[in-house]
């Protein structure tokens, strides 16, 4: 994966759980159709890159609950 600037990552609407964060990069899914994904605890560990559609379908089981709990 190219690198990403690290102002393009934003975290999850829901990182106020304790540090437990994602972080996405929109404008590179905007620009490439790829979405990378990392843990905001180590902005300088791997990133996981999906594609646009497989995170969209990841985004909605989530808000939906259809993926469960933990």
């Amino acid at each position: 994966m190219t690198d990403v600037h690290p102002s393009s990552w934003i975290k999850s609407s829901y990182s106020n759980n304790g540090g437990t964060c994602v972080e996405w990069a929109p404008a590179y899914a905007v620009a490439t159709g790829a979405v990378p994904v990392r843990d905001s605890k180590n902005p300088d560990g791997p990133a996981l890159t999906v594609a646009a559609n497989a995170f969209t379908a990841f985004v909605t089981g989530v808000k939906s609950g259809h993926l469960g709990t933990v």
